[in-house]
Protein backbone atom coordinates (compact mmCIF):
# COMPACT_ATOMS: atom_id res chain seq x y z
CA UNK A 1 0.00 0.00 0.00
CA UNK A 2 2.78 2.39 0.52
CA UNK A 3 4.45 2.42 -2.65
CA UNK A 4 1.16 2.58 -4.23
CA UNK A 5 0.78 5.90 -2.29
CA UNK A 6 4.12 7.31 -4.00
CA UNK A 7 3.18 6.00 -7.29
CA UNK A 8 2.75 9.89 -8.40
CA UNK A 9 0.53 10.22 -11.79
CA UNK A 10 0.88 13.01 -14.53
CA UNK A 11 -1.47 14.59 -16.52
CA UNK A 12 -2.02 17.76 -18.72
CA UNK A 13 -5.28 19.65 -17.66
CA UNK A 14 -5.32 21.92 -20.76
CA UNK A 15 -8.40 23.32 -19.62
CA UNK A 16 -6.65 25.01 -16.44
CA UNK A 17 -3.94 25.71 -18.09
CA UNK A 18 -1.32 23.48 -15.68
CA UNK A 19 0.18 20.17 -15.38
CA UNK A 20 -1.01 18.11 -12.51
CA UNK A 21 0.81 15.83 -10.35
CA UNK A 22 -1.68 12.99 -8.25
CA UNK A 23 -0.48 10.66 -5.46
CA UNK A 24 -3.05 8.14 -4.74
CA UNK A 25 -6.15 10.33 -6.24
CA UNK A 26 -5.11 13.33 -4.19
CA UNK A 27 -4.15 16.19 -5.92
CA UNK A 28 0.22 16.83 -5.16
CA UNK A 29 0.99 19.77 -6.70
CA UNK A 30 0.36 21.63 -9.82
CA UNK A 31 2.81 23.55 -12.82
CA UNK A 32 0.92 26.64 -14.47
CA UNK A 33 1.93 27.13 -18.23
CA UNK A 34 1.04 29.18 -20.69
CA UNK A 35 1.20 27.60 -24.50
CA UNK A 36 2.65 29.52 -28.18
CA UNK A 37 3.04 27.39 -31.03
CA UNK A 38 6.08 24.89 -29.95
CA UNK A 39 6.79 26.44 -26.83
CA UNK A 40 5.40 25.66 -23.35
CA UNK A 41 6.04 28.43 -20.84
CA UNK A 42 6.02 27.36 -17.43
CA UNK A 43 4.90 30.23 -15.32
CA UNK A 44 4.15 28.88 -11.74
CA UNK A 45 4.79 25.00 -9.69
CA UNK A 46 3.42 24.84 -6.42
CA UNK A 47 3.61 21.30 -4.18
CA UNK A 48 0.31 20.80 -2.10
CA UNK A 49 1.96 21.23 2.01
CA UNK A 50 1.10 17.91 2.67
CA UNK A 51 3.33 16.37 -0.28
CA UNK A 52 6.19 18.84 0.24
CA UNK A 53 9.79 16.27 0.58
CA UNK A 54 8.84 13.56 -1.28
CA UNK A 55 10.26 14.89 -4.66
CA UNK A 56 6.49 16.18 -6.19
CA UNK A 57 8.23 19.24 -7.85
CA UNK A 58 11.22 17.93 -9.26
CA UNK A 59 8.98 14.75 -10.73
CA UNK A 60 6.63 17.15 -11.89
CA UNK A 61 9.45 19.12 -13.76
CA UNK A 62 10.92 15.64 -15.35
CA UNK A 63 7.63 14.48 -16.40
CA UNK A 64 6.84 18.00 -18.32
CA UNK A 65 10.54 18.32 -19.74
CA UNK A 66 10.03 14.56 -21.43
CA UNK A 67 6.31 15.42 -22.67
CA UNK A 68 7.91 18.55 -24.34
CA UNK A 69 10.74 16.96 -25.88
CA UNK A 70 8.51 13.50 -27.15
CA UNK A 71 6.31 16.67 -28.61
CA UNK A 72 9.23 18.81 -30.36
CA UNK A 73 8.56 21.38 -28.57
CA UNK A 74 10.61 23.95 -26.48
CA UNK A 75 10.21 25.36 -22.76
CA UNK A 76 10.24 28.57 -21.61
CA UNK A 77 11.44 28.78 -17.33
CA UNK A 78 9.28 31.17 -16.14
CA UNK A 79 8.75 29.95 -12.91
CA UNK A 80 11.99 29.78 -10.72
CA UNK A 81 11.98 26.18 -9.29
CA UNK A 82 12.04 24.79 -12.61
CA UNK A 83 14.06 26.91 -13.94
CA UNK A 84 16.57 26.12 -11.40
CA UNK A 85 15.47 22.14 -12.02
CA UNK A 86 17.13 22.59 -15.59
CA UNK A 87 20.05 24.35 -14.06
CA UNK A 88 20.61 21.19 -12.01
CA UNK A 89 19.60 18.77 -14.72
CA UNK A 90 21.68 20.38 -17.86
CA UNK A 91 20.43 17.40 -19.96
CA UNK A 92 17.35 19.34 -20.66
CA UNK A 93 19.02 22.63 -21.54
CA UNK A 94 18.44 22.22 -25.40
CA UNK A 95 14.71 22.73 -24.69
CA UNK A 96 14.97 25.86 -23.32
CA UNK A 97 13.95 28.45 -25.90
CA UNK A 98 15.85 31.03 -27.04
CA UNK A 99 13.74 33.93 -28.70
CA UNK A 100 17.04 34.99 -30.59
CA UNK A 101 17.15 31.87 -31.91
CA UNK A 102 15.91 31.23 -35.98
CA UNK A 103 12.43 30.15 -35.97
Amino acid sequence: MAEEQQRIEFSDNAAEGRYEARIGGTLAGVAQYLRAPGVVAVTHTEVEPAFEGRGVGGALSHHILQAVQEAGEKVAPVCPYFARYIREHPDYQPLVYDKHEPG
